[in-house]
């Protein structure tokens, strides 16, 4: 189970940390998942940063529980993003199916993050 969870905070680690560089070096990949009312420059670069440093957090044993919480939660509050895109005559990454597929996949995510913070 250790093995487990190390490769899986391995491979976690390595998705939001390329996540979050990206929203800071290529904010225009997330612009349409951000509603319009909100300052979309600011939200994604906030998002990347916030992305970056919860990883760096799993990387220590002091901070990994709190850094694994962490993502749970940035996984609730971008949940209705998720929905949104579904909702969208053309979803922002990829078809319908694939915006489709993201939600049951963003509850296995974060039950994994969760097992991970237990």
């Amino acid at each position: 189970m250790e093995l487990f969870l190390l490769i899986l905070k391995i491979s976690f680690g390595v998705f939001f940390c390329s996540a979050g560089i990206m929203h800071l070096i290529k904010p225009s990949i997330f612009k349409n998942f951000i509603p319009d009312f909100l300052p979309k420059k600011r939200v994604s670069d906030s998002a990347g940063f916030i992305e970056f440093i919860l990883v760096l957090g799993l990387i220590f044993t002091s901070t990994e529980k709190k850094a694994a919480l962490g993502i749970f939660i940035l996984m609730i509050f971008f949940f209705p993003i998720l929905l949104w895109d579904v909702t969208k005559i053309r979803p922002t990454i990829g078809s319908k199916k694939v915006a489709i597929i993201r939600i049951p996949l963003q509850f296995i995510l974060m039950s994994l993050f969760y097992l991970q913070n237990s």
